[in-house]
């Protein structure tokens, strides 16, 4: 009889501490979504108030590019590591956050890799990369917002 006890009581505890440690997790993937979302709106500011593109494409090198990629690097692992904890069920709300990962760094790249292609020495080359930068920080913005909303409403 002690024997069933304390299994049953040991299983409670065990739910009960899982439980605890996927909502702290929760709460620290929701503060690495609230960070990336940020970090996005930093960019776009960053890029509407550029002028020069030299001192743009510095920056970007040196902290922007680093510093987003870390973001996005760390809502991915704990992304992971919530799935880990649930058994790697694959929800479709989780199919869809891969998916956005995915689609999240192929548009960080593409980006990158226009602004080095980009000539500084032509006349309007600032102007040009705006407008598509600023189209892929937006799309960026919102896949991380209806996604997080998505998270935290559901």
């Amino acid at each position: 009889m002690l024997v069933v006890i304390c299994i049953v009581f040991s299983g409670v505890w065990y739910n009960f501490t899982m439980n605890e440690m996927y909502n702290m997790g929760l709460g620290i993937h929701s503060v690495g979504e609230i960070v990336l979302l940020a970090v996005i709106l930093g960019n776009i500011l960053y890029l509407k108030m550029a002028t020069s593109l030299k001192k743009y494409k510095r920056v970007m090198s040196v902290v922007l590019v680093p510093f987003t990629a870390s973001v996005i690097g760390f809502a991915i692992f704990t992304g992971i590591v919530m799935m880990a904890a649930k058994h790697l069920d694959f929800t479709l709300e989780n199919i869809v956050m891969i998916l956005i990962s995915l689609i999240l760094i192929f548009l960080e790249v593409k980006r990158i890799k226009n602004l080095r292609y980009v000539n500084a020495n032509k006349e309007r080359a600032l102007e040009a990369y705006k407008a598509f930068g600023l189209k892929i920080l937006l799309l960026e913005f919102l896949l991380v917002l209806l996604i997080s909303l998505w998270m935290w409403l559901i």
